[in-house]
Formats: structure tokens, sequence, C-alpha cells
């Protein structure tokens, strides 16, 4: 199983729902969600643009924000 942390950031442009999901708060759905923005928008040009997905809010990026990057 692999390690999230803020050492070693999960990078959304490239992470699979299997890895999303290991993100605090972040269920199935969520992160098919994140992937599905993510091939129908592109690249995430910034950690922050992960609030344009549905169902994901300050508080919830406030929970990832120090575990993602967009490397």
């Amino acid at each position: 199983e692999p390690e999230i942390s803020a050492q070693t950031p999960i990078n959304i442009n490239t992470a699979t729902v299997e890895q999303l999901v290991l993100l605090p708060g972040i269920g199935p759905v969520l992160a098919q969600r994140i992937v599905d923005y993510r091939q129908a928008h592109g690249s995430f040009q910034r950690a922050g643009d992960i609030l344009e997905v549905e169902g994901i809010g300050p508080t919830s990026y406030e929970r990832i924000r120090q575990l993602i990057s967009v490397q």
C-alpha cells in the first residue's frame, strides 16, 4: 500500500482512481469525478484547480492540499 504524505504527494494529473481514493475524504465516486474532469478539461494547472471538480469544496481541499501536486 503506497504511503501518501506531504513528502510524496500524489500527482492529480496522472493518479488513477485507485490512487486518488487513498486521499482523506476522497471516495470512489469523487476519485472518478477527478479523473473524468481531467479527461474532459485536460491537466490541472495548479493544485487548487481541483476545486472545480463537483463535490470538492474548500474543506475537502484543505484536507488534501498538502498531499497533492500537479507535477
